[in-house]
């Protein structure tokens, strides 16, 4: 069976090759994801087993959506007639014969695939090297069980290092560096140190930091003085002052400056460097003004003096860049001793709680892949389970990544590994054109490199290699990836060809570009409203004026007669249908005013808008008002914390209610004065509520419930609508990264949330029919219909980065006006790479676009040209684009857009899902819900008389302390007790606290009720469970299950002790037969029985069933409940 291909698709055909390892260049849109799904689909056919079949993906989205290509394809195979599987096998590039032993195989893949022990490999570069350490710990020196560390794990580890180090022996260091820091902390600094790791992993010598700095290694204040100062210099100085002064102006005010100097020493070289050498902005900067200083008529007076005062301007110059060196040797040099021992205390922090970041990974891969004692043994047993691998987004790949990947395949081609029965492959695909992320190591120049050092090897090993492209894009109409070629064709150095050039595969596809005018810059007025927030745009200001055009061109185009070009079932003919809201994707450069917004804009002309892409999970709104809630809980006497809270949705307080009971309380709180009014028992209750529960629920249990049994969730989304589900959501997600690496507590989680600036990737459905804003780079491997890019203006390029390198040595970046040369070179090369990004960064926000392209700008322009807008702009005229209107807009089009045939000329209509009749009948009797009660409040005693003199609430208060120090010190070696102790007891006399450790750990000690504490016992069970009438919940202080008996165990810190279980407190017995109930309900083939822990006697006393069954008999109210067996 043949089938004819075109072009594009014989290209692709031609690009999956099983057999050969191939370097592909994909163009936007061109199919490279179809491309890795048919070479695997084809490395199957040919009788590869799944598990030695390696994916590398640059993010788990890409991941995920390879592996649902493929399965789906192979699920379709293993469904098709003979027919249909031949055509579907044929359209795949196979050639074979299609044996029925063919068309089995094919049948099977998809069930292989899942089933082979092991499994399809497609993962992200991360993933693997986390499976491979994990497979090889020992040998790797890290953890059989380590966790991938959290940012605010590793920002917290990293701000406790360096609180150790200030107030250890290490102090030094910290000082040292403060003297050239000026951050509020060094979070920014310390980030940026592990991020460059490998440049500080040895230690630097001061000469070899001077040499990076193009310095000799003896360079020394005294050397740079003696090379200015040759002994007339003070001289030259006094004389040249009086007839500058009385010349006035310029030279005056230079003189003024001279006459300031005191000694003539190092401090003295700056002020000379004013005075005579040119700014920043000079034609030639920082170069000896020679015959200009002092000015003529001064220069006609000191005629004589003049020779020598040319020669020290001379001097001056030729020592600055030297005095510039050493001052930034001297920052860079405490840099590399502070970064040295931080990054060993750092690793060994996290080599303590068996923790990895992301760079670890990768790192200690490649570092297991090269280490001469291990390499060979590791690379030898992953030889038998990788024969074929695959790379996507290459561009994207960092060197130290590249550098896992060349372990991986240099058996391919030597020695054993380059087996001769055996096809052995290695398929990259990238685009150089879409490298954007220098920020996460990438760099697009290994791309060409690595294909030469590839070649090279695989050519060597008598196999086959081949250099592909895919030039035909199946995404953009002709009119965009025409504007796409004359815009960015000229930036070779960018990555942009000028002999590669982008093909419509749908030629004639209508599309079209529109350069809106630009919206010049508007200053702030100040005649604004007094009562405006402050950070609040005026209407007339040049981001919310474009914001407002787009959201009415948006709506106009939605809401009026207004079409798309659409494919129909004819490849060659197209039609058009309405324009919708899930049309349009607005891409930014950055999370600016403008990007804001534009989000405004839209809701406020009421147009479905998905939000902001990212959120910053603590600028959330109703994570603020959670926050402030648990500010409160955690601190009753916090009155802003609770004013908050009542203002907020949770609460729906109004500014007079609130202002009425702050305005005329008498006491000194505000939870005081709510506590005593009369007024809102509603809101009282709950804070009851949630306030009987702080001492007893972790963080999480607390949120939830706030947001599900008080109701909290719904009220927030009312209010601030459904975009605070996600904050709401991530905040819940951090309570449990919480829990998960910190013995939890209220007080830690708030700690742990106000210092958070974790933000979130939004999950945006493409479906979803709701418009789209989002920065570029969230947009890679996105594509709309329309894509409209609003922030082309000018954007000025700034390194923010503490730490910049020359070479591969990181050195502390000073100001641009005081860095020496070498420093100022690299920061120039440094900028021309991020100047060649935002060109990518362009090509990539273009080329998302399949039918209409708008461009826009607000602001400023640069005056050299090289902003967005500008670019376009020269390109439109070269294309010749033609003005529409008579505003200015121009247009590059292409096809006939407004005479296709319309089809779906019906506007889709939001239809309500049809509900069972169940759902309609009225109830004839509403249930009424089962009170709830907990065992505490079935009344009786809970004490014997003669208890120690503490008030009930110190009794309660000593017991929660012991009860938790017995709740989590079993759990933890002796050695960290004390810690834990400080911890929990806080808030307790030191006399208090010790007295609560020594009886918990005499408790824990003793050899009768030892077995209790054992690791199978469960701890602070919650259990719920009917109790008569009535709902009981309850937790359960240890709970002992075995195949046919539960123990319940409930600790009592009671200062009198009952001899014998009769004499226990009626209150205890009715708790603990309430425990027997519920449990019975729970584990009714078990036989149940209670005991209750004297923790001041260390004694178990197991309680009769018959004692608290009767005890449980005599709670008033109470129906007949189920009795322990």
């Amino acid at each position: 069976m043949t089938v004819p291909f075109d072009d594009a698709t014989r290209a692709q055909i031609d690009a999956a090759r099983p057999d050969a390892s191939t370097w592909l260049g994909a163009n936007a849109g061109s199919g490279k994801t179809r491309v890795l799904t048919d070479r695997v689909a084809r490395l199957l056919l040919n009788g590869v087993e799944p598990q030695h079949i390696l994916c590398l993906t640059y993010t788990k989205a890409a991941a995920s959506e390879m592996q649902n290509r493929l399965f789906k394809r192979l699920g379709a195979w293993a469904m098709l007639k003979d027919n249909d599987l031949r055509l579907a096998l044929t359209e795949l590039g196979v050639s074979d014969e299609f044996t029925p032993a063919k068309m089995r195989m094919a049948r099977t893949l998809f069930a292989r695939a899942i089933e082979t022990p092991g499994g399809l490999k497609i993962q992200t570069i991360h993933s693997f090297c986390a499976s491979l350490l994990r497979r090889f710990p020992l040998e790797a020196g890290v953890s059989p069980q380590f966790t991938e560390i959290e940012d605010r794990a590793a920002d917290l580890l990293r701000s406790q290092i360096v609180d150790d180090m200030a107030e250890g022996p290490d102090a030094d260091l910290i000082i040292a560096l403060a003297r050239h820091y000026t951050g509020e902390d060094f979070g920014k600094l310390t980030r940026s140190i592990v991020n460059q790791r490998e440049g500080f992993s040895q230690a630097s010598t001061w000469e070899g930091i001077l040499a990076l700095f193009g310095q000799p290694g003896d360079l020394s204040e005294k050397s740079i003085t003696s090379s200015v100062y040759l002994g007339s210099e003070a001289a030259i100085l006094d004389a040249m002052i009086p007839p500058m002064l009385a010349k006035g102006g310029l030279d005056g005010k230079a003189a003024e400056k001279l006459k300031m100097i005191g000694a003539l020493d190092i401090t003295a070289l700056p002020v000379l460097e004013d005075i005579f050498l040119t700014g920043t902005g000079a034609k030639e900067p920082f170069t000896a003004k020679i015959g200009s200083v002092p000015t003529k008529p001064t220069q006609k007076i000191l005629f004589d003096l003049m020779p020598q005062v040319d020669d020290l301007m001379r001097r001056v110059e030729g020592a600055r860049d030297a005095r510039l060196a050493l001052k930034a040797a001297q920052k860079t040099h405490v840099l590399h001793q502070f970064a040295h021992r931080f990054l060993h205390i750092y690793a060994f922090e996290k080599q303590k709680c068996g923790w990895l970041d992301f760079d670890d990974l990768i790192l200690k891969a490649r570092t297991l892949l090269t280490n001469p004692a291990v390499a060979a043994w590791v690379l030898y047993r992953i030889d038998g389970g990788i024969d074929h691998i695959l790379v996507d987004e290459s561009q994207d790949t960092s060197p130290r990544q590249w550098d896992v990947i060349e372990r991986l395949t240099d058996e391919f081609y030597s020695g054993e590994g380059a087996r001769e029965t055996e096809d052995r492959t290695l398929f990259v695909v990238g685009d150089k054109k879409q490298s954007i992320y220098s920020f996460q190591g990438a760099d697009p120049r290994e791309f060409d490199r690595k294909q030469d050092i590839f070649e090279a090897k695989i050519i060597q090993a008598n196999q086959i290699f081949q250099r592909r492209s895919l030039d035909y894009s199946f995404r953009s109409s002709s009119a965009i990836l025409g504007l796409v070629d004359a815009t960015l064709a000229p930036h070779s150095d960018a990555g942009f060809d000028n002999d590669t050039q982008h093909k419509a595969f749908k030629s004639a596809l209508p599309g079209r570009v529109d350069l809106w005018p630009l919206v010049e810059k508007t200053d702030e007025t100040d005649d604004r409203e007094w009562s405006d927030p402050v950070d609040q745009k005026s209407s007339h200001h040049h981001s919310v004026v474009l914001a407002s055009q787009i959201a009415q061109k948006i709506k106009t185009l939605i809401e009026e007669d207004n079409y798309l070009p659409v494919d129909t079932d004819d490849p060659e003919k197209f039609a058009r249908r309405r324009i919708r809201a899930g049309d349009f994707l607005i891409l930014v450069q950055r999370r600016s005013d403008l990007f804001s917004e534009i989000i405004s804009a839209c809701k406020t002309a009421g147009l479905p808008i998905a939000g902001a892409d990212r959120l910053k999970v603590g600028a959330e709104l109703a994570v603020k008002d959670l926050a402030a809630l648990l500010s409160f809980l955690a601190t009753p006497e916090d009155s802003l914390a609770l004013a908050t809270a009542l203002k907020s949705p949770l609460f729906g307080w109004t500014e007079q209610m609130l202002f009425t009971l702050s305005h005329h309380r008498t006491e000194d709180h505000l939870w005081q004065a709510l506590r005593s009014s009369t007024q809102h028992p509603e809101t009282v209750a709950i804070l009851r509520d949630l306030r009987a529960h702080v001492d007893f629920l972790r963080p999480y249990d607390l949120i939830e419930r706030i947001l599900t049994r008080h109701d909290g969730r719904r009220k927030l989304l009312a209010r601030l609508g459904s975009e605070a589900e996600d904050g709401i959501n991530a905040m819940l997600s951090q309570a449990l990264s919480y829990e998960r690496g910190s013995i939890p507590s209220l007080t830690g989680f708030l700690v742990w949330m106000q210092t958070d600036d974790l933000e979130i990737k939004r999950q945006i459905d493409n479906a979803s029919d709701q418009i789209r804003v989002m920065t570029v780079h969230g947009a890679k491997g996105l594509e709309a219909p329309i894509v409209i890019l609003p922030d082309t203006a000018k954007r000025n390029l700034v390194i923010r980065d503490d730490i910049i390198t020359i070479g591969d040595t990181p050195v502390w970046k000073v100001s641009e006006g005081n860095m020496p040369s070498a420093m100022q070179t690299a920061l120039n090369e440094r900028k021309e790479l991020e100047m060649a990004e935002r060109l990518r960064l362009l090509y990539v926000a273009m080329t998302r676009a399949e039918k209409w392209l708008i461009v826009a700008a607000a602001g400023e322009l640069p005056k050299d040209g090289k902003s967005w807008y500008q670019m376009i702009e020269a390109a439109m005229g070269e294309v010749g684009a033609k003005p529409i209107g008579t505003n200015g807009m121009l247009r590059f089009e292409y096809g006939d857009w407004d005479n296709l045939p319309i089809v779906g000329t019906e506007r889709s209509l939001e239809l309500s899902p049809a509900l069972e009749p169940v759902f309609s009948q009225t109830l004839a009797v509403v249930p009424l819900r089962k009170q709830t009660m907990s065992p505490s409040e079935l009344g009786g005693r809970k004490a014997l008389p003669g208890e120690d003199g503490l008030s009930e609430d110190e009794a309660k208060s000593y017991g929660n302390l012991v009860h938790k120090l017995l709740e989590t010190l079993p759990l933890m070696q002796s050695d960290q007790w004390g810690r834990k102790l400080a911890t929990l007891g806080d808030s307790y006399s030191s006399e208090v606290a010790n007295a609560a450790l020594k009886e918990a750990v005499a408790v824990m000690n003793s050899p009768e009720i030892r077995q209790i504490f054992e690791t199978d016992a469960l701890i602070e069970v919650p259990i719920t469970a009917p109790l008569g009438n009535r709902r009981l919940h309850g937790t359960i202080d240890r709970l002992l299950v075995t195949d046919t008996e539960v123990l319940a165990i409930d600790f009592k810190t009671n200062r009198v002790v009952p001899e014998i279980p009769e004499a226990c407190p009626d209150g205890l017995l009715r708790q603990m037969g309430a425990y027997a109930s519920a449990l019975a309900q729970v584990f009714p083939d078990h036989r149940v029985t209670t005991a209750i822990l004297w923790t001041r006697t260390a004694k178990l006393m197991t309680l009769p069933d018959i004692l608290i069954t009767n005890a449980l008999s005599m709670v008033p109210d109470l129906d007949e409940v189920p009795k322990a067996t």
